[in-house]
């Protein structure tokens, strides 16, 4: 017979199993076994698509994707978003470039300088948003504009040219794989496999979940719902910084003011069809990850069946649209019980 105190520690355990949601949830099922299926498709229509030479730079490709959109579940987690994305991503890359061509910096310092100005500028749309009490679509719409104006003067109208090997270690050489993996996805994976401890596990997580679905509820409990917003978006800036270090790591020795751009379309649509709730208070990094996978494979398969580039636009679209559908139908569902 289970002893009264041994049956206090279990019930706080079962209440926890109880009240958290499934590891993996349908839709990322769903996900999964699209992404096998469409897979299959294209090794048989393109038999280079199952190659080497196909899929590390698709991996490559998905690393800057899914590592912001790690940032972004969290943001929309709460209830806001950031279509800023692209432009903080053209002024950290074209900043890392500089750093790399005119000082000569060391990989470590090129990464550290990309992240602390990401963090800056995610900072700047925290604050605005949190105390300016303005929606988040607003304030991030304008400092969209403001962060391209601000790269392209750094640009000065000129490419950046002469860019040296220094970000070998997360480019597309063999300098950037481990066992024929790039190291940018594996870090990528890693910062997602922390982000969806923390999002599952740690009470700050839980908190984020709480503003999204009520945030004057959630101030009334007394979660600083403030200083949660600040933090995501400065979170999601520094990722930012590392996207653009990927991202200028798997390019040529030239840089040119397209950096960033659509990033924040591909990075929105990634986190929406991995099963984020655009409304805010549900969402998974995992479902994220498998979103960013779909997005690169369907742009990769468009390409390599030489069908116009545009199709892979539509595609994602109409992925987008079906994923959102689905979480409102969901929504009222719920509200219904």
């Amino acid at each position: 017979m289970t002893s009264t105190p041994q049956l206090e520690r279990t019930r706080p355990a079962r209440a926890a199993r109880r009240i958290l949601p499934s590891p993996v949830t349908g839709q990322e099922w769903v996900l999964v076994a699209i992404l096998i299926v469409l897979w299959l498709v294209l090794s048989f229509t393109t038999p280079a698509f199952a190659t080497a030479g196909s899929w590390q730079p698709l991996l490559a490709s998905v690393a800057p994707v899914a590592l912001m959109g790690v940032g972004m579940t969290m943001i929309i987690i709460t209830g806001g978003i950031d279509v800023s994305v692209g432009g903080a991503m053209m002024v950290t890359g074209v900043t890392t470039a500089k750093l790399l061509v005119d000082q000569g910096v060391s990989l470590m310092v090129a990464l550290l300088c990309a992240m602390a100005l990401g963090a800056v500028l995610g900072l700047v749309n925290g604050l605005l948003i949190a105390y300016g009490h303005v929606h988040a679509i607003i304030i991030t719409f304008g400092t969209a504009n403001i962060f391209q104006f601000i790269g392209r003067q750094i640009f000065g109208s000129q490419t950046v040219n002469g860019i040296p090997g220094t970000l070998d270690f997360f480019g597309r050489g063999e300098s950037g794989r481990t066992v024929g993996i790039p190291h940018s996805f594996l870090l990528t994976l890693l910062v997602a496999a922390a982000a969806w401890v923390y999002l599952r596990h740690a009470r700050g997580g839980r908190h984020l979940y709480a503003i999204g679905g009520d945030s004057l509820s959630a101030r009334l409990a007394g979660i600083r719902v403030q200083r949660y917003t600040v933090l995501v978006y400065a979170l999601t800036g520094l990722l930012v910084g590392v996207a653009a270090v990927f991202t200028v790591a798997s390019g040529t020795s030239t840089l040119d003011q397209s950096i960033g751009s659509g990033r924040e379309l591909a990075v929105i649509a990634a986190v929406v069809i991995g099963g984020t709730s655009i409304t805010g208070g549900r969402g998974s990094v995992l479902g994220t990850v498998l979103g960013a996978l779909l997005v690169q494979t369907v742009a990769s398969g468009v390409t390599q069946l030489g069908w116009p580039s545009q199709l892979s636009d539509f595609f994602v679209g109409v992925a987008i649209a079906i994923a959102v559908g689905a979480d409102l139908v969901r929504q009222r569902a719920r509200e219904r019980r």
